[in-house]
């Protein structure tokens, strides 16, 4: 008979990814982009009341002169940020991921995106990366964010990618929208020869008897899943798609082509419009057809309670997704 796992409670918005006693880096994007704009004199950091919960604070600290805190008003927030990157500025705006895609979607969409600025919106808590309910999980951004024209879409999976996807970001002409993990981020791509490439996928692991493709948090559950599965001698690759839009289909679709192999897809998103749709549409349009599965959050407004219990739930955590493949395979 199983151990009862004890019953977990949540008493704070943000609860860490972090598993105990995993590498951890603090606030990987705050001191990034505070050590870009050293030599970046037209970054400016802006938010609407969340520096402490997006990290920049890091960056107000240091360069003081050129934080801007807005308010409670995210529309004012993005519509401000339009203005300074009228005016030759760069601007990372940050919120929460729900208030940028459902709240401001239209100060974005129109003027942003459709203008070409120059504005680099950066949000916390994405997917189901809060227990407080569907009131701040944003787990339908991706569909949103991937079906605004002109907007490039990044999806991080730990420290060292955070950490290097802002200069990266920085350096793209045009809004990128980037989801972000804040406070204890783990560390795991350290492991791997990995560098961070805007519009580029990275095959981390290869084997034999699945394709597991992932973005964001679900990349190093992916990672974690198939050294779990190697003890029942099932050897997965792993494939890391930073970049959602635009994605890199030359990549997916050659690790896909590979006969035999079942290609799962593992995202930190509703399983309609993200991650999953667009590589299964690749797929199709190369004249692909694997064995096709997605470890996705349901179309649904889920539960709010404490973080490990709703990744056991809704199937995105480690030992779900090891149970779910072993089943698949």
């Amino acid at each position: 008979m199983s151990a009862v796992k004890p019953r977990l409670t949540t008493s704070a918005m943000i609860a860490s990814i972090a598993a105990e006693g995993q590498k951890t880096q603090a606030a990987p994007f705050g001191h990034a982009l505070s050590a870009l704009a050293e030599t970046r004199p037209d970054i400016v950091g802006m938010t609407a009341d969340l520096g402490k919960y997006t990290d920049l604070h890091i960056f107000a600290r240091a360069h003081p002169d050129r934080f801007y805190q807005m308010g409670m008003a995210e529309q004012l927030l993005f519509g401000a940020a339009a203005g300074m990157a009228r005016e030759g500025f760069t601007p990372f705006a940050t919120t929460y991921a729900v208030f940028a895609a459902r709240r401001a979607y239209d100060f974005i969409c129109l003027g942003i995106s459709e203008e070409k600025l120059n504005v680099k919106v950066v949000c916390a808590l994405p997917g189901l990366t809060t227990g407080y309910g569907p009131s701040h999980q944003a787990t339908e951004d991706i569909a949103i964010f991937r079906g605004m024209p002109g907007i490039v879409v990044v999806d991080p999976c730990d420290a060292l990618d955070i950490s290097q996807a802002v200069p990266a970001i920085a350096a793209h002409d045009g809004p990128v929208y980037m989801r972000l993990l804040r406070g204890n981020v783990p560390l795991v791509l350290d492991e791997y020869d990995y560098r961070f490439e805007l519009g580029k996928a990275a095959l981390l692991r290869d084997g034999p008897d699945a394709l597991i493709i992932a973005s964001g948090l679900m990349t190093m559950r992916a990672l974690e899943t198939a050294e779990a599965l190697r003890k029942d001698r099932i050897d997965v690759a792993v494939m890391h798609v930073p970049t959602i839009k635009p994605l890199d289909e030359a990549a997916i679709n050659a690790a896909a082509a590979r006969t035999g192999r079942p290609v799962i897809v593992a995202e930190n998103h509703s399983r309609i419009g993200g991650l999953g749709e667009a590589v299964a549409g690749s797929l199709l349009r190369a004249g692909l057809a694997p064995r096709f599965r997605q470890i996705a959050l349901p179309d649904a407004f889920l539960d709010a309670g404490a973080l490990p219990t709703l990744h056991d739930r809704y199937g995105i955590s480690t030992e779900a997704m090891v149970q779910t493949i072993r089943g698949w395979l």
